[in-house]
C-alpha cells in the first residue's frame, strides 16, 4: 500500500531498506516538520518530507546579502526549552548554539544620565525564588516599592494552575494591574520578557500563556531562564545540519515541492498530491501554518476547522545595521525609554570581517511592519545613537530590514480554545506547528514539541509504541 506513483526521483531514500512497511508523509520543512520526520524515522517509519521553499527551517532561516550571511530574525531559546535542546542535540548542533552559564541580561534605560543607565537581570546559584532575589532587590529601573510588589506578583503567578481553562479568558495586563504592578513595572520588567517571548504586550496576551512563560522560565528551576542563541547562521542549524540528520535517518527530503491536496485513497490510506506525482502514505503530518493547514484539511478532519482561521497572527520586524566600527561590547542588550527592544551583535556569525553588525529584534511590530525602509532608518539610527554612545561617530555601511508579517500566532485571550491538538478525526492525519496546542507560545520550543507530539499520534495510528520518542513533556512543567 505504501508506494509512490510518478516519475520523480526517490532522492535520499534510494537504497535505504524499508524497515517497517509503513510510510508517512510530512508536509512542511520547518522545525515542527523536521522534528516529526526525524522522530518517525528514528521509530522505524519510512518518511518523505515535503517543503515548498528551496530550503528547510521555516521562519528561522538565513540568506546571503553581499558578503554577509544574515538571519531573517534573531532567535533565542532558554535552558527550560528541553525540546529544542533535544533537537539541537539530535542534529549535532548543540555546540553551535550554547547557553549562558548563568542568566545575565543588560537592561539600559536611555532616559537616565549616562553612567546610571545600566541595570541587570541575572540569577544567583540559589533555589527558586531566591535565585532572582538579589537581582530584583538591586534592579535600578524600579523603585523600592515597585520591586517589593513585583516579588509579591511573582509569588501569585507561581500559584496559578496552568490547567485552569479560565486563565485563557483573561489578559495578562489586567492581572498585573490587579496585583499592584505599575505601568513602569510592566514596561521595565514584565513586558521586557513578555513581548520577546509572547510577541504581544501584557494587555494583549492570554494570562494562561503569560503565566506559562514566567512560571516555566523564571519560577521553575534556577537555571531555567539562562539564554541560548546560535553563534552561527540559523541556516547552518535548521537547514544544513537538519538536512544532514534527515539524510542519515533515511528520510526522503524534497524542497521546492508544494503540496496541492491531501485525501483519503481507495485503500483507506492517504494520497498526497504534488506537481507531477502522487505519494501514497499510511499517515500524513501537516506541519504548515494554520491557514495552509485549513486549505489542505479533508472534510470532517476537525470538528470546527474554521477555528484555524480565527487564530490571529503577529508580526516581527528586524532592523539590521552594519557599522564601520565596534559600537557595542556586549553580545546583546535590551533597552527602556526607546522604541528599541533587543539588540544583538551578529558580527562573527554573519562573517563580517571589519566593523560591527547589529540586529535589532522588534516583536509585536503591528505599527511598523509595513513602514518603508527610509522611515525606519530615520527612526532607528538616532535611537541606536541614544542607546550606544559610540554609534554617534560611526559610519553606517548598510541598513536593511527583514519583515515577518505572520511571524507567530497572536497569543490573545481565548486563543487556547482555538488551538487543535496533534490528532484529527481522520485516522492517520496529524497536525504539527508552533500554533497547535502545545501549551507554549509560538516559539522554536513549541514547534519541536508539536513535531514530537505529531510523531506520537502517527505511531499510535499505525499501532506502534511511542516509546522510541523523546520524553521531555514533564521536564519543564
Amino acid at each position: 500500500m505504501t508506494h509512490t506513483e510518478g516519475t520523480r526521483p526517490e532522492g535520499p531514500l534510494a537504497g535505504v531498506p524499508d524497515r517497517s512497511g509503513r510510510h508517512a508523509v510530512v508536509v512542511g520543512g520547518g522545525l515542527a516538520g523536521i522534528t516529526a520526520a526525524l522522530a518517525l524515522a528514528d521509530a522505524g517509519v519510512r518518511v518523505t518530507l515535503l517543503e515548498g521553499r528551496p530550503r528547510l527551517g521555516g521562519l528561522a532561516f538565513s540568506f546571503q546579502r553581499g558578503g554577509l550571511t544574515v538571519d531573517n530574525g534573531q532567535h533565542v531559546y532558554l535552558r527550560c526549552c528541553t525540546a529544542y535542546r533535544w533537537f539541537l542535540d539530535r542534529i549535532r548542533g548543540t555546540a553551535l548554539a550554547p547557553l549562558q552559564d548563568r542568566l545575565d541580561v543588560p537592561v539600559v534605560d536611555v532616559t537616565k544620565p549616562e553612567g546610571r543607565r545600566l541595570g541587570r537581570l541575572r540569577r544567583d546559584a540559589l533555589p527558586v525564588p531566591l535565585h532572582l532575589g538579589r537581582s530584583l532587590a538591586t534592579y535600578p529601573h524600579l523603585s523600592l516599592a515597585e520591586r517589593a510588589k513585583v516579588g509579591r506578583a511573582a509569588l501569585a503567578l507561581k500559584g496559578l494552575d496552568l490547567a485552569d481553562p479560565t486563565l485563557d479568558t483573561q489578559d495578562f495586563g489586567s492581572w498585573l494591574t490587579a496585583h499592584g504592578q505599575s505601568a513602569r513595572a510592566v514596561e521595565a520588567l514584565w513586558d521586557l520578557v513578555g513581548v520577546a517571548t509572547l510577541n504581544a504586550a501584557a494587555g494583549d496576551a492570554s494570562l494562561s500563556l503569560a503565566a506559562m512563560v514566567f512560571k516555566t522560565g523564571l519560577l521553575s528551576d534556577p537555571g531555567a531562564a539562562d539564554i541560548g542563541w546560535a553563534r552561527v547562521p540559523l541556516g547552518e542549524l535548521h537547514d544544513r545540519l537538519a538536512r544532514k540528520a534527515l539524510d542519515s535517518a533515511g528520510v526522503r527530503t524534497e524542497v521546492r515541492t508544494r503540496v496541492t491536496s491531501v485525501s483519503v485513497n481507495e485503500n483507506g490510506g492517504w494520497s498526497v498530491q504534488v506537481p507531477g506525482e502522487t505519494l501514497r502514505a499510511d499517515a500524513v503530518v501537516l506541519a504548515v501554518p494554520q491557514r495552509e493547514t485549513y486549505d489542505l484539511l479533508p472534510e470532517g478532519a476537525l470538528d470546527a476547522p474554521r477555528n484555524l482561521l480565527e487564530i490571529g497572527t503577529a508580526p516581527i520586524l528586524n532592523v539590521h545595521v552594519v557599522y564601520d566600527r565596534k559600537v557595542l561590547d556586549a553580545p546583546f542588550l535590551t533597552a527602556l525609554g526607546t522604541p528599541l527592544q533587543w539588540v544583538f551583535d551578529r558580527t562573527e556569525a554573519s562573517g563580517l570581517k571589519g566593523g560591527q553588525y547589529l540586529a535589532v529584534s522588534q516583536s509585536n511590530a503591528h505599527g511598523e511592519i509595513d513602514e518603508p525602509v527610509a522611515a525606519l532608518r530615520e527612526r532607528y539610527l538616532p535611537e541606536l545613537e541614544r542607546l550606544l554612545p559610540r554609534a554617534r561617530g560611526a559610519g553606517v555601511k548598510d541598513f536593511f530590514v527583514t519583515r515577518e508579517r505572520t511571524a507567530t500566532f497572536a497569543p490573545a485571550p481565548g486563543v487556547g480554545r482555538l488551538r487543535p491538538g496533534a490528532r484529527t478525526k481522520a485516522p492517520g492525519l496529524c497536525l504539527a506547528g508552533a500554533w497547535t496546542a502545545t501549551g507554549w507560545p509560538a516559539t522554536m520550543e513549541s514547534a519541536v514539541r508539536s513535531g514530537v507530539e505529531a510523531a506520537g499520534a502517527v505511531l499510535g495510528a499505525l499501532g506502534r509504541s511511542r516509546e522510541p520518542l523523546p520524553d521531555f513533556f514533564e521536564e519543564a512543567a
